[in-house]
């Protein structure tokens, strides 16, 4: 359920990026302002929170924009990259208990 919610916050924000031909600071302020605060009512740790949105705005200040891409779609790329980054982008397999107890 909180992933769903998680889910349904990052989707709304991204809706309002995708009407917009440029990205403005004041806009993209505005959406790491949300992305921060979905996070964080997600209860996700502050310090992971801070270097999301940090990392999230320093690969968007400085990105190359594509003529067939606008910039809302490459923020959410960024976004995407980080998220992947962030939870990891190896797959690990669980490792049971002999007790029949496991903890992940």
């Amino acid at each position: 359920m909180a992933f769903e919610s998680l889910s349904d916050r990052f989707g709304s924000i991204f809706k309002k990026l995708r009407g917009q031909s440029r990205l403005s600071e004041s806009n993209m302020d505005e959406m790491l302002k949300e992305i921060r605060v979905a996070l964080l009512e997600a209860d996700v740790n502050f310090k992971v929170v801070k270097s999301f949105v940090n990392d999230v705005k320093e690969k968007a200040v400085g990105m190359d924009v594509y003529s067939k891409v606008n910039p809302s779609q490459m923020v959410v790329k960024i976004v995407h990259d980080e998220i992947e980054t962030l939870l990891g982008d190896e797959q690990c397999g669980i490792n049971y208990s002999k007790n029949g107890l496991t903890t992940m």
